[in-house]
C-alpha cells in the first residue's frame, strides 16, 4: 500500500476515534452544584427524585445536587422564586398558573403521569358523603395550602358549584403530620398522596371519595387520563443559561423511570429511607402497588396533558386566560429525547 494512503488513513481513523469520543463525552456543567426544592420528598410523588438521588445517578451525571425539603409544592415554588433553590421538583401544573403573575417557568422531565392525589373524608364524616357538595364546611387536610393536593380540592368543589371560602384548608405535609391530623379530629377531609392516603385507608381512619392513582380514577375526576402530575420544572431563564446542567438532571431522572419501570417492589422498598415506611411496611408496599402505574414511563410531556391541565385550572382560576397562556413555553422535551437515546436499550 502506499505509505501516503496509510498514513492518510490512520489519520481519519484517528480523526473518526477522537469524534467519536468527543460526542460521548459529558459536555460540561455550567453549574454542578443545584439545589433542588422539593414539598414532601417522601411521598410517592416524588419517587423518581429519591431514586435518581439514592442510586447515585445524580452524581453519575456531575452533579452535587442538594435536595430541600418543604411541607408542600407551593412552599418548594416559593424557594425557587425567592432565590434559595434553582429547581423545583413539584406539580408542573405550577407552570402555568404562575403564568399570569408574571413568572415564567418551564418543565424539563415529567415524573408523573397522573396526579395520585386521592381524597378522603375521615370515618365519622363519610356516611353523610353523596358528592363533592358534602365537603362544605369541612376542615380539609393538604400537603401545604396552594399546593396541588388544594387544587384538587378546588376541582372538586367547582363541578359542584362550590368554591374555596366554601370550606377551610389546613396544611398537614404530606408524612407522619398528615396521618396525626386525620386520626385526632383535626380535620373532616384530606387531600393527599401516598403513602399517606393508603396508611389511612389500612387503618379505617378514611374513605376514598376521589382517586387519582389510576388511568381510570384520572379519568373519573378530570374527564382524561392525560394529566401531567410531578416534573422538575425552573424558571426558563435558568434553562437557558444551564442547559448542559438541565440536561444531567434531566438524565438522572429518566434513568430513574427506566429502572421504576423494571424494580419490584421490594427493590423499591429497599432504595427509599426507612423513614418513608411510615411505620407501616405492608400499608407502603400496598401503597406503592396503587400508584406505580402513575409514575411516567419515560418523562414526556403531551400536547393534549398540557391542554387538559390548563382547561383544569381556569375552573376554578379566573387569573387562567387560556387564551392568553403561552402553554408551548411550559416545557420542553427536547432533554428527555436526549436522554432516552442515551439510555433507553
Amino acid at each position: 500500500m502506499n505509505p501516503f494512503r496509510t498514513i492518510a488513513l490512520a489519520a481519519c481513523a484517528a480523526i473518526g476515534l477522537s469524534l467519536s469520543l468527543a460526542s460521548h463525552a459529558q459536555a460540561k456543567l455550567e453549574k454542578p452544584k443545584v439545589a433542588i426544592a422539593v414539598g414532601g420528598k417522601a411521598g410517592f410523588y416524588y419517587l423518581p427524585l429519591t431514586i435518581a438521588e439514592r442510586l447515585g445517578y445524580f452524581k453519575d451525571e456531575g452533579l452535587d445536587v442538594e435536595i430541600s425539603d418543604f411541607e408542600g409544592g407551593s412552599k418548594a415554588l416559593q424557594a425557587v422564586v425567592g432565590g434559595s433553590a434553582d429547581v423545583v421538583s413539584g406539580a408542573w401544573e405550577n407552570t402555568i398558573d404562575q403564568q399570569p403573575k408574571g413568572l415564567n417557568m418551564q418543565g424539563f422531565v415529567l415524573m408523573g403521569r397522573y396526579p395520585a392525589i386521592s381524597v378522603g373524608v375521615v370515618k365519622a364524616k363519610a356516611a353523610s358523603y353523596k358528592s363533592p357538595k358534602d365537603l362544605k364546611g369541612m376542615k380539609i387536610g393538604v400537603s401545604a395550602p396552594g399546593s396541588s393536593t388544594n387544587r384538587m380540592v378546588l376541582h372538586l368543589l367547582a363541578k359542584d358549584g362550590l368554591k374555596g371560602e366554601d370550606v377551610s384548608f389546613i396544611g398537614v405535609g404530606t408524612a407522619a403530620g398528615a396521618v396525626a391530623a386525620a386520626t385526632s379530629g383535626q380535620i373532616d377531609a384530606v387531600s393527599n398522596v401516598d403513602p399517606v392516603m393508603t396508611t389511612l385507608e389500612s387503618m379505617g381512619a378514611i374513605v376514598i371519595v376521589a382517586d387519582t392513582r389510576t388511568a381510570e380514577g384520572t379519568k373519573a375526576v378530570f374527564g382524561s387520563a392525560d394529566m401531567p402530575a410531578a416534573a422538575l420544572y425552573a424558571p426558563i431563564s435558568f434553562i437557558q443559561k444551564n442547559p448542559n446542567t438541565v440536561q444531567a438532571l434531566t438524565n438522572a431522572i429518566v434513568r430513574a423511570l427506566l429502572w421504576l419501570q423494571k424494580a419490584t417492589p421490594d427493590q423499591v422498598l429497599a432504595t427509599v429511607p426507612q423513614e418513608y415506611l411510615l411505620g407501616n411496611k405492608d400499608a407502603y408496599l400496598a401503597s406503592y402497588n396503587k400508584v406505580k402505574a402513575a409514575f411516567s414511563p419515560d418523562g414526556m410531556f403531551t400536547e393534549a396533558g398540557a391542554q387538559n391541565t390548563m382547561k383544569y385550572l381556569a375552573a376554578f382560576n379566573p387569573a387562567v386566560k387560556p387564551a392568553e397562556i403561552k402553554l408551548g413555553q411550559t416545557y420542553d422535551n427536547s432533554y428527555v429525547q436526549k436522554a432516552l437515546a442515551k439510555y433507553r436499550k
